[in-house]
């Protein structure tokens, strides 16, 4: 996510600098974006003067302070409230007065950050959606304490990079999660009930209610433990069983298959294509 965010800022022509923990991870956040570009051209979507343009406009790092003089500061760290709190405070003694912080969190409040953050009128979520290059939504999360001028400013800077905003209100999950969720879960739960099996679940949705990949492909696709978390959080903040982790979920996270990062979730890409996966009785 940090990879395609900085991707797209660059690709608008802005001065992008891209913070890792270590020149590893540096190395292949900036192997990530060149692929991309790279397949960009191949798609007649960018020229390579674009690419080099693109390029030119990055900066990778591993040193905090670069980002003292950022007009915005875009967090993408570990889904864990304590992390991106320590974050920010850490940022607040660095950045100047203006400087926007926003967090691509997809489930966590935001006002749990802004009271952390030492500038809760100056916090927001920018909550952007995987391939970062390709999904034109943000999902723009204001909190009671987050200004006016930082809500105009945020909406500008999405507009800048070419996405579409929509303005969420800060509870947990936002506009998308909130009905994306519980619609994956309950795809685990007709699973689990034998409603159908893995494929005839995932066609169904496809053709008979025009999505462009079924439940178990996307889950897949954004990563089983992802969608646990995210799950967990909104089951901490609602309490309604449809924000539940169904067991099998939890069961395939343990085993550590976890969609396609790992090779292995609700299908099998060992092969090609993939073919569903066993599932301990499962149909």
């Amino acid at each position: 996510m940090g990879s395609g965010i900085a991707q797209v800022s660059a690709q608008a022509g802005l001065t992008t600098i891209v913070r890792e923990l270590t020149e590893p991870l540096c190395a292949r956040a900036s192997s990530a974006i060149t692929k991309s570009l790279d397949k960009a051209i191949e798609k007649g979507k960018l020229t390579p003067d674009g690419h080099a343009v693109t390029l030119g406009c990055l900066t990778f790092t591993t040193n905090l302070d670069a980002l003292a003089t950022c007009d915005i500061i875009i967090e993408a760290v570990v889904e864990e409230l304590d992390a991106k709190n320590a974050l920010w405070r850490e940022l607040h003694a660095l950045a100047g007065p203006r400087t926007i912080f926003a967090s691509n969190t997809s489930s966590l409040t935001i006002a749990a950050m802004a009271a952390a953050s030492g500038r809760p009128d100056r916090l927001i979520g920018l909550h952007f959606f995987n391939p970062v290059p390709l999904m034109r939504l943000v999902e723009v999360v204001r909190t009671i304490t987050t200004s006016r001028d930082t809500v105009e400013r945020s909406l500008a800077f999405v507009r800048r990079i070419g996405k579409e905003p929509i303005v969420a209100r800060d509870q947990s999950g936002f506009i998308v999660n909130r009905l994306l969720i519980p619609y994956m879960l309950d795809a685990i739960r007709a699973l689990e009930n034998g409603v159908g099996s893995v494929t005839d679940i995932d066609a169904g949705m496809q053709l008979g209610a025009g999505y462009p990949m079924g439940p178990f492909t996307l889950l897949d696709f954004v990563g089983l433990d992802t969608a646990q978390r995210v799950a967990e959080v909104m089951f901490d903040e609602y309490r309604e069983q449809r924000f539940a982790p169904p067991p099998l979920l939890r069961r395939l996270v343990l085993a550590g298959h976890l969609g396609r990062k790992s090779g292995r979730g609700f299908y099998d890409y060992s092969q090609d294509p993939p073919v569903p996966s066993a599932l301990g009785g499962q149909p």
